[in-house]
């Protein structure tokens, strides 16, 4: 192979690559997800808390979206049962990012300490439809989260007007009866916020947020809902359950 041929066959590569990248569609809030995209891995730099790698979506992909799960420590976007993407609550500009191209421009607050939810530290929220809240951390939280989620209805509006679904795991959606589920889970997993006159509960529903320097005064952290009596009125995550040092 001479050097001419090993030179031409360099630039088609090239040009193939930089086609690829073009053909991609175009949505609001695709420019910032390519430039975090073109950011170091976390393979490439070691860090104490590295932000996990991800690939771009096609517009064309979020535009079937027809689901949203919330996760221990992502969230997952379906359609017809496929998983389209998963989002790592580790790295709140994504989040926000995909989320903005599936649901449009959310309603945004600056929230200080606890505005946002039970043990929310300051943050930058966004909510969509006053269904879906994401509090992106003005600090990493204490388990390596960026951002806190908390879903507030069991559907959404898409940005093109389809009905998008919203749940935590095993199905679980906000108005959802659990009654089965508080009384089959272990005292580690449930906690009761109310009184005799108006029970409400916390329930774990998926662990997560655990590593080998988690305190025992952290509680048990991962996805939980909260119940007015049995009903689910708010799924979260992080949302640490029995929490000796309150949050």
């Amino acid at each position: 192979m001479t050097p001419r041929t090993v030179l031409t066959i360099g630039a088609v590569t090239l040009a193939l690559v930089v086609g690829n990248g073009a053909a991609v569609d175009h949505w609001s809030g695709q420019d910032a997800d390519r430039a975090a995209a073109a950011e170091p891995s976390a393979s490439a730099t070691r860090t104490a808390d590295p932000v996990p790698t991800w690939r771009p979506v096609s517009a064309a992909a979020l535009k079937s979206v027809d689901a949203v799960e919330l996760r221990a420590e992502s969230i997952v976007l379906r359609a017809d049962d496929r998983t389209v993407t998963t989002i790592s609550m580790r790295d709140a500009k994504h989040t926000v990012g995909v989320l903005n191209r599936v649901l449009g421009t959310p309603a945004r607050t600056q929230t200080a300490v606890g505005d946002a939810g039970r043990c929310v530290p300051a943050s930058t929220t966004s909510t969509w439809g006053g269904a879906i809240r994401v509090a992106a951390l003005s600090q990493p939280g204490r388990a390596g989260n960026r951002v806190e989620v908390r879903v507030l209805r069991d559907h959404v509006r898409s940005r093109l007007g389809a009905v998008i679904e919203l749940s935590g795991p095993h199905g679980v959606q906000v108005g959802d009866d659990v009654a089965r589920q508080i009384d089959d889970a272990s005292k580690s997993e449930r906690e009761s916020l109310g009184s005799d006159d108006a029970q409400a509960w916390q329930l774990l529903l998926e662990r997560g947020w655990s590593d080998d320097d988690e305190r025992s005064d952290d509680g048990t952290n991962g996805v939980s809902v909260l119940t007015d009596e049995s009903a689910v009125t708010v799924i979260g995550s992080p949302m640490p359950i029995r929490p000796a040092r309150g949050c």
